[in-house]
């Protein structure tokens, strides 16, 4: 074991009329524990040089000097290494311990002539990845004018542009078989839950996601009586469906068991009971895997009067996400064969702005499986964003049904305690704006 410690000094320019912004910064500092990566991105320098050169170019720093030295154990054996890299932007320091598989991290940039707060974030976030931490802590401290002692946790929208909030001390951090998952509460969004760094739900703004991935839909059907839903662990969805009733079954499928758990203690604002509703079946699988099965040989009384897919985007900053497959033209196919006759498939395209390649081409892979593809848009507070979404079906059109016979059927169905969704809102979720109505026409 060995005690380390370091100096970074800038200094600031004898302009007043620059000081206040020349010492704002963010400092960022992690420890990671149970590391299951490759033994030697501990021990060895050459690897861990590799790697951490990768991910800090990737990130948009700029490296001006390295350092990278190796220890050695009594018995000469490797112990770990500390390297510091020197950037423009200010310094990153990493300190592997092998001997109990933990791994300490530091990050600082200057946001003198730019704020490079995201590149800092995701440089952190990558470098816990790719140790494959199973614990870790991290610490955020804004430098200069500003500190409130909380973390600003930023997700990345594009390459260039990132959406955040602050979030106090977590009260779920854990590494998943399949994804990591971050609970925390914030002021503005009461508990916000993360997969991988990304924001998934809020407590306090998950109803503009939620009812508008289900209700212009499950509105439409005449009377929808199973469903299956891919994704949705934080059983919002689930919750907005047993809404209608005529739900007899839901299909949950959920990869990751560990999501539902938490959800269950944590989020119970969000799925309001919905997750242990005796109507919801819940299945650990691969959403994938589950609908290309079931395609196989259909069964005319297991068929699907809805399928949502409620799922973590296609792709995240530093590569395909869990859902990847999910995306296929092969698993549209798929799902179209589990439809009953007049079902609809509901699913989120991403942001028409940030993403409009993803939202055109998924538009079009659509319009390849489906005769009739509605897409319509909603702003959602938690993704900093306008988002796209869409219905697929081969007679279901919802964009048919004016504000008057949605109104019928709401009354018709009872549906209560509605914060975003009603009847007007209806048609004006399909009125697209032209540069929306041009991606993937």
């Amino acid at each position: 074991m060995w005690i380390y410690w370091h100096f970074h000094i800038h200094f600031i320019p004898p302009d007043f009329f620059f000081i206040e912004q020349t010492m704002q910064g963010l400092h960022l500092t992690a420890d990671c524990y149970d590391c299951r990566c490759a033994p030697g991105l501990l021990l060895d320098p050459a690897l861990l040089r590799e790697f951490v050169l990768t991910q800090t170019r990737r990130a948009g720093l700029t490296i001006v000097g390295e350092k990278f030295h190796p220890f050695q154990a009594a018995d000469g054996s490797a112990a770990g290494v500390t390297c510091a890299l020197l950037l423009a932007e200010s310094h990153l320091a990493v300190h592997t311990w092998p001997e109990r598989q933990a791994v300490t991290l530091d990050v600082y940039v200057c946001n003198f002539t730019e704020d490079n707060s995201a590149k800092a974030s995701g440089l952190l976030q990558a470098l816990i990845a790719g140790f494959a931490a199973t614990r870790w802590q991290t610490q955020r401290l804004q430098r200069g004018n500003g500190a409130n002692g909380q973390t600003l946790a930023l997700e990345q929208l594009t390459p260039h542009s990132a959406y955040g909030t602050a979030l106090a001390p977590p009260l779920v951090q854990t590494e998943s078989p399949f994804q990591r998952i971050e609970i925390a509460d914030s002021a503005e969004f009461g508990k916000v839950m993360r997969l991988d760094g990304a924001f998934m739900t809020s407590e306090r703004d998950e109803f503009f996601y939620h009812e508008c991935l289900v209700h212009p839909a499950a509105l439409s059907h005449p009377q929808p009586r199973r469903a299956l839903i891919v994704g949705g662990g934080d059983g919002g969805s689930s919750e907005e469906l047993l809404k209608h009733p005529s739900i007899e079954h839901i299909t949950l499928c959920e990869i990751d068991p560990l999501v539902i758990q938490l959800a269950r203690t944590h989020l119970q604002q969000i799925h309001r009971g919905a997750l242990d509703d005796p109507r919801v079946q819940h299945v650990a699988r691969d959403g994938f895997a589950f609908v290309m099965a079931a395609a196989q040989a259909p069964l005319a009384d297991q068929l699907y009067d809805l399928i949502l897919l409620d799922l973590t985007d296609p792709q995240a900053a530093d590569g395909s996400t869990l859902a990847a497959d999910c995306y296929t033209q092969e698993f549209l196919q798929a799902c179209r064969a589990v439809l009953a006759p007049g079902g609809a498939l509901v699913m989120h395209l991403g942001s028409p702005f940030h993403h409009p390649q993803r939202f055109g081409q998924l538009r079009q892979r659509l319009g390849e499986v489906f005769r009739q593809v509605s897409p319509y848009t909603v702003h959602v507070p938690l993704y900093g964003a306008l988002w796209g979404m869409a219905v697929a079906s081969d007679t279901l059109d919802p964009r048919q049904l004016d504000s008057k016979v949605i109104g019928i059927r709401m009354q018709e169905r009872a549906l209560a305690d509605l914060q975003y969704y009603n009847e007007n809102v209806h048609p004006a979720l399909f009125a697209l704006p032209n540069f929306v109505q041009n991606l993937g026409a």
